[in-house]
């Protein structure tokens, strides 16, 4: 009998091959979420040091997903095309190389040059081991693998972004983004040694034409209604992430000095809930936990936008709560959609996927920067009506998830 496969699917649990591939994706998704979530942080010190007035920061952060988008979304028509292993070695060595330039840059015009090349490569990723995770693991482990993946956004909050701000404040904003590149080495020497190739799909019929397969793979129906999902669950998110900060000091009295016991606590909460999550997704049903995390996220999201001033341990506690929500809706639906591209078309799915989620966001913060105002004393206002809109979205996306989950077991059933 021959000896199974890496992607054989597992009755009971993760095989140790398994364990490896999903702490190693979950490591990439790590490592390319604080690099996009480091410039944040560090504006107050990266502002002064190269003399850039706010305008031009701002620049400096939208090029890394404007560059991301445009990226994922050029390189979907090749994305089937290799071993994905072989895709993942070739954008990661580009992402730590834009990584260690922002690490060395001296001036404005070099750091957005850097932001813009490292976006190029890093945009890619999040798609390779999203699709590197759909070919390996069977749709019964699907949930707890996302659930995985998915804690990386939070660990690189309560790890990343406090040791990114250390190490800054130790030498200078440099220091971070150079650490994150040597410390990236070690990853790639890792995938192109342990990594398996992930090559099952070259075995089926392509497309011999890479505009034909990304325009079959965008125009296909069942891929159209799950990117418009994707466009308004990014949309919900992104909405309210700009002005929390300003919302959370001038609105409910927060000291700025306690922002990151919030974060922390919230990180720490998603990381043992994301796991948790995947598995109910897993063993609950995908779409039932969308529906659970639609309905905490949208009680959530509308008392978050209407809170006065309360006491600390009150907004760690509706943060938590909120993002527990947020987390159950898009664990459960990643799992969910893995299921809807052919094997053949997952790279260009992902690919896509991820550019319309970069750009979605993108869109979402300037939309939300119209309708909120700064009143007196720096106050948000009109931020209970973003609430409405990341509500009213919500509830468009519970719907367009029910069809895709109705099409999904109508072909299982076929």
């Amino acid at each position: 009998m021959a000896p199974p496969t890496p992607s054989a699917p597992a009755a009971a649990g993760f095989s140790p091959y398994q364990k490896f591939v999903v702490g190693l994706l979950a490591l990439l998704q790590f490592a390319v979420i604080l690099d996009f979530m480091l410039m944040a942080p560090l504006g107050a010190l990266i502002m002064p040091a190269l003399a850039i007035t706010p305008k031009q920061f701002g620049l400096v952060v939208s090029a890394y997903a404007f560059s991301a988008g445009v990226s994922g979304f050029v390189t979907a028509g090749f994305a089937d095309r290799f071993d994905r292993k072989k895709l993942l070695l070739f954008f990661y060595a580009g992402f730590l190389l834009g990584t260690l330039w922002c690490g060395l840059a001296p001036t404005f015009e070099l750091l957005l040059a850097a932001r813009v090349f490292t976006g190029v490569f890093g945009g890619v990723i999040g798609s390779v081991v999203l699709a590197i995770a759909t070919d390996l693991f069977d749709i019964s482990l699907r949930g707890r693998v996302m659930g995985l993946i998915q804690t990386a956004f939070a660990a690189s909050q309560v790890l990343g972004l406090p040791m990114g701000l250390f190490l800054s404040n130790r030498w200078d904003w440099h220091a971070p983004f150079i650490v994150l590149a040597g410390l990236g080495l070690a990853g790639l020497a890792v995938i192109w040694m342990k990594l398996k190739p992930v090559d099952a799909h070259l075995g089926k019929p392509q497309e011999h034409s890479p505009f034909m397969h990304l325009w079959h793979t965008l125009t296909e129906p069942r891929h159209l209604t799950a990117f418009l999902t994707v466009t308004l669950l990014a949309t919900g998110g992104f909405m309210l992430m700009p002005f929390s900060s300003a919302f959370l000091v001038h609105n409910i009295g927060i000291d700025l000095a306690h922002l990151p016991t919030i974060y922390f606590f919230t990180g720490i909460c998603t990381i043992v809930f994301g796991p948790m999550i995947g598995k109910a997704a897993d063993k609950v049903g995908k779409f039932k936990v969308f529906l659970f995390g639609s309905a905490v996220s949208i009680a959530m999201v509308v008392l978050y936008t209407h809170l006065g001033p309360v006491p600390l341990w009150a907004v760690i506690l509706v943060n938590v709560v909120m993002f527990v929500g947020i987390f159950s809706r898009m664990i459960p639906f990643q799992a969910l959609s893995s299921q809807v591209p052919e094997p053949t078309r997952r790279g260009a799915y992902n690919a896509i996927s991820s550019s319309i989620q970069q750009v979605s966001g993108g869109v979402a913060s300037v939309v939300a920067g119209h309708i909120v105002t700064s009143g007196a004393n720096g106050r948000i206002e009109h931020f209970p009506e973003v609430g409405y809109v990341v509500v009213g979205t919500t509830l468009v996306g519970v719907w367009l998830v029910s069809l895709i989950n109705k099409q999904l077991q109508a072909s299982a059933a076929a």
